[in-house]
């Protein structure tokens, strides 16, 4: 006798979910009562606005990190001029320490 106590995960519950939900949009597509070229042309209008939507969100993904590669410049310089600063101190006072300590 099979294990009747097994449990699903969540997310094979909602892969199962959306397959059947994707299966039972294609199924309806295919089985409209329209005619195939008005069915065609439906999809195609579908997949060309679909296209649109995805090239537009592609664009504005681009712009942000674009925006946030530059932020990173920015950052990183301002911290390198930090540590450079820091390292310069670094050896004045190191210089002062030995001039104080050997003169």
């Amino acid at each position: 006798m099979p294990n009747q106590d097994a449990k699903c995960s969540p997310e094979t519950v909602v892969l199962a979910f959306l397959g059947g939900a994707i299966g039972g949009m294609i199924a309806g597509i295919l089985l409209a009562p329209k005619a195939g070229e008005e069915t065609r042309r439906e999809l195609k209008g579908y997949a060309r606005k679909t296209e649109e939507e995805v090239i537009e969100k592609a664009k504005e993904a681009r712009a942000a990190l674009d925006e946030l590669i530059e932020q990173g410049k920015h950052f990183v310089a301002e911290k390198r001029a930090d540590v450079e600063a820091a390292v310069t101190a670094g050896k004045e006072a190191m210089k002062d320490k030995m001039d104080k300590c050997c003169s």
